[in-house]
């Protein structure tokens, strides 16, 4: 396998007159709502049902306690990594997933799976026939237009909230719900997804070559950004996280788990689509061209909210995460 193939309170009392008491109290600074409490609010209109076709479900044997472990993925939307997304459609339809496994952990890095035989042409798992070889160039995409125009209602442009600060030709952007890099201009741009925490990408050898997609890992650390551009990223987990995050790390260089008993078998990917109805997990994002998703986007940037004493003046683009919600089935 390739390294991508208790605050506690006491009480005061004050012996004063209730009226010195109501003299000398500073006004009490008026709070603003906080991302959580925004994205509450939002209304239907603001969220985007993913459909089913965009979910990859995987399922890890339970664990020590027998309980499930599924982690679900949403995969990135057109006009992003179409080649290899179509490859992993077509690996899940043929379930070549089943049976393989959990290979590294990397701790504050990534954690990764696929056939933990893949390196030996003699013992790898076939892979299924017509898989696209996808060429280099397709980790970024050209095209004009394309990108979200997004500003905050009565303040700044997201791009002037997003440190570090960006200029007209070099930007950060969300589109589809998911955080994107650019240059150029808004309306003639190259543009690629980035390496944020719970992103996925395709493992692969050295350049030329580009992964099938049939070996995957999430980004489960600080945002590993030296690795856009070069090396296709094809969704985001939006549910069990914990699965992956919390491992064992492995011990064998890059995080590799060393012998088969550390592996974590891989039970099960299917699409959601190919699931059984009542067994389909049910998500919508909130659109990150939508008014709620500004005013959001400004509460992650300069937190008001009570327990904060300062704004940050700015947020990272990765810690601006696209709320995702389970819809009740």
């Amino acid at each position: 396998m390739h390294p991508f193939a208790t605050a506690v309170f006491g009480t005061m009392i004050v012996a004063a007159a209730p009226a010195v008491l109501a003299q000398s109290a500073p006004a009490k600074p008026v709070s603003a709502p906080s991302p959580g409490e925004i994205v509450s609010a939002a209304p239907a209109s603001d969220w985007v049902a993913i459909a089913p076709k965009d979910l990859l479900v995987m399922r890890l044997k339970p664990d020590a306690k027998g309980r499930p472990r599924t982690v679900v993925i949403q995969l990135m939307p057109a006009p992003f990594s179409q080649g290899w997304i179509g490859n992993i459609r077509k690996i899940a339809a043929a379930t070549w997933w089943d049976g393989t496994a959990i290979v590294r952990v990397q701790d504050n890095y990534v954690t990764q799976w696929g056939d933990p035989d893949g390196d030996d042409k003699a013992a790898a798992k076939p892979l299924p026939n017509g898989l696209a070889v996808v060429p280099e160039g397709d980790y970024v995409v050209a095209r004009a237009g394309f990108l979200e125009r997004q500003g905050v209602a009565g303040g700044p442009a997201l791009r002037d909230l997003l440190i570090p600060r960006n200029d007209v030709s070099h930007f950060h952007a969300f589109y589809r719900g998911f955080p994107v890099e650019a240059s150029g201009t808004p309306d003639s741009v190259s543009a690629w997804p980035i390496h944020c925490y719970g992103m996925v990408g395709v493992g692969r050898n050295l350049s030329p070559d580009t992964g099938t997609g049939a070996e995957l890992y999430a980004v489960i650390g600080q945002a590993p950004r030296h690795l856009d551009r070069n090396i296709a990223l094809v969704g985001r987990v939006i549910q069990g996280m914990e699965h992956l995050s919390s491992l064992p790390r492995g011990t064998g260089p890059l995080g590799f788990y060393e012998t088969p008993a550390e592996r974590v078998p891989i039970v099960s990917v299917r699409l959601a689509s190919a699931l059984p109805k009542a067994e389909q997990p049910r998500f919508d994002y909130l659109a990150t061209d939508s008014a709620s998703f500004a005013r959001y986007a400004a509460a992650r940037a300069n937190r008001r909210d009570p327990f904060f004493i300062r704004p940050a003046g700015g947020a990272d683009i990765c810690n601006i995460p696209v709320p995702v919600r389970a819809v009740p089935g």
